[in-house]
């Protein structure tokens, strides 16, 4: 389980997606093996100098840019700010049954990839993917890159969450068969003190798919396990789906059981919250 802890002293999550990989084959200083690596990969690596917004404080040199499909993806060392915005022991990080090794961030094992929305390259070709699309093909490029790296664990920054690698690889390469996103890998489950004292749970990561997240207060004499086994079969049908556009009553996961979702008013496209409410009986 990662619901996590009180969301207190919240790191800032990048408005740009990016995954960390912890790789004992992507070791500082090896870049040229690395870049023929990486070439022998099929994903075309080429030096780049600079890079712009987000990307340019969280990789180190050498950076290189990889396509792959219509995906385009920015990666090389992770810089200090990268692995200060994935530390573990952080209350606002969660952990997905991953324990990480305490030197995690020593040695160049980490190796940061930003996809990105443009190629940036002049006279390049100029992606039409949608972001659902434009994801799937980045997570393909991760099952690679998890192998390539030999990798232990992977870090999701819209979610703020660490999962084990071989577990992430195996869930990725089931969605490409099945369709259906390795949710509890992408979306994190966060418990939050409310004002009476209540709690909630919410998630995170959600929004960069549908743009919308989930909040819902537990109920007395449930637990947070019941509230993110319910929260993920809807966060999965709006990650399917799309978000919620007006109130609804459903049937819950028990005969017993309802849902009453509550998206806020505004404009759709808009980052927002939908306010789920769960109950037995009438």
């Amino acid at each position: 389980m990662h619901a996590g802890n009180n969301d207190g002293l919240i790191l800032p999550v990048p408005p740009e997606p990016f995954a960390l990989i912890v790789g004992a084959a992507m070791q500082r200083g090896a870049g040229e093996s690395i870049e023929a690596l990486l070439r022998r990969m099929g994903l075309k690596p080429e030096r780049v100098e600079g890079t712009s917004g987000d990307a340019e404080a969280l990789i180190a040199a050498p950076r290189f840019r990889l396509t792959f499909g219509a995906v385009s993806v920015l990666a090389g060392p992770a810089d200090a700010a990268a692995l200060d915005l994935a530390d573990p022991d952080h209350p606002s990080t969660s952990l997905l049954a991953a324990s990480l090794p305490r030197q995690w961030r020593d040695g160049g094992l980490c190796w940061v990839f930003v996809p990105e929305r443009e190629p940036g390259r002049k006279g390049g070709p100029k992606s039409s993917a949608g972001e659902p699309t434009r994801m799937r093909e980045f997570f393909k490029m991760m099952v690679l890159l998890i192998d390539l790296c030999d990798a232990s664990h992977i870090f999701w920054s819209p979610a703020r969450l660490w999962s084990d690698a071989p577990q992430f690889r195996a869930s990725i390469a089931e969605m490409l068969v099945s369709g259906m996103p390795p949710i509890l890998h992408l979306v994190a489950f966060r418990r939050k003190d409310i004002g009476d004292g209540g709690a909630s749970i919410g998630t995170r990561g959600l929004a960069l798919f549908s743009g919308q997240e989930l909040e819902a207060r537990i109920p007395d004499g449930w637990t947070v396990a019941d509230m993110v086994r319910r929260l993920s079969r809807l966060a999965l049908d709006m990650m399917l789906n799309g978000p919620v556009e007006h109130a609804r009553t459903m049937r819950g996961l028990e005969a017993d059981e309802w849902v009453e979702m509550l998206p806020p008013p505004g404009k759709l496209g808009q980052r927002s919250t939908v306010i789920v409410e769960l109950g037995r009986g009438s």
